[in-house]
């Protein structure tokens, strides 16, 4: 049976699911969410997903939101992506969803996806900064290692990776940040690696 991830190219949370599904060699297919039309404040998606998000993992009898959560269900069903210390795994994994991809996601889409005058310039330079610190920290991480934990990709990385392929703006130049920089290319020379507008379908014409 495939497995359906409910998602769109946009999303780094939902390419954080579809990266991992991807490097796990697990049989998935994109359903297109058409998020920038509404589709997840809809009666039918709330039905699939009472928070409205995406991405949703569906399999048989197996509905799963949350990236994170959706990533550990790979990594348990297939026994990769967790080799290493699960606990400098996890560490990582739940930084990303709080430090990482939550500030990096709601900078880029107020900074591209919201109309010009509809960008709140205040909340955009506070978490501005909020997303530079982050940086920092992970190109610190990063300065002394090949991979987020351990010595070969794990969920970490998928984590972490989320949202630093995209081409929109919101801070992050790769730059100024040479180790993320050298590590997004060790990730990307990985057997199926796509871009997540490759991974994924999305809406051209709403990007920025």
């Amino acid at each position: 049976m495939t497995a359906k991830l409910y998602c769109f190219g946009e999303s780094g949370n939902a390419y954080k699911a579809a990266l991992t599904m991807t490097l796990a060699g697990y049989d998935w297919e994109p359903v297109f969410v058409d998020f920038f039309r509404g589709e997840t404040r809809s009666p039918e998606y709330l039905a699939l997903n009472e928070m409205g998000e995406a991405p949703v993992f569906v399999e048989g009898d197996v509905t799963l939101t949350q990236s994170g959560l959706i990533q550990m269900h790979i990594a348990e069903k297939t026994g990769k992506l967790m080799e290493g210390d699960r606990n400098e795994i996890l560490r990582w994994l739940f930084w990303d969803n709080h430090k990482g991809s939550s500030q990096f996601g709601a900078l880029r889409f107020m900074m591209n996806f919201l109309p010009e005058e509809k960008r709140p310039q205040a909340a955009i330079q506070w978490l501005s900064g909020r997303a530079q610190a982050a940086l920092k920290t992970l190109e610190r991480h990063l300065e002394s290692r090949d991979w987020m934990a351990g010595d070969a990709p794990t969920l970490a990385d998928t984590a972490c990776c989320g949202y630093l392929y995209y081409p929109e703006p919101f801070g992050f130049e790769r730059t100024n940040f040479p180790a993320i920089s050298a590590w997004l290319d060790r990730i990307a020379a990985l057997p199926g690696w796509k871009h997540p507008y490759d991974m994924m379908p999305g809406n051209p014409a709403d990007r920025a």
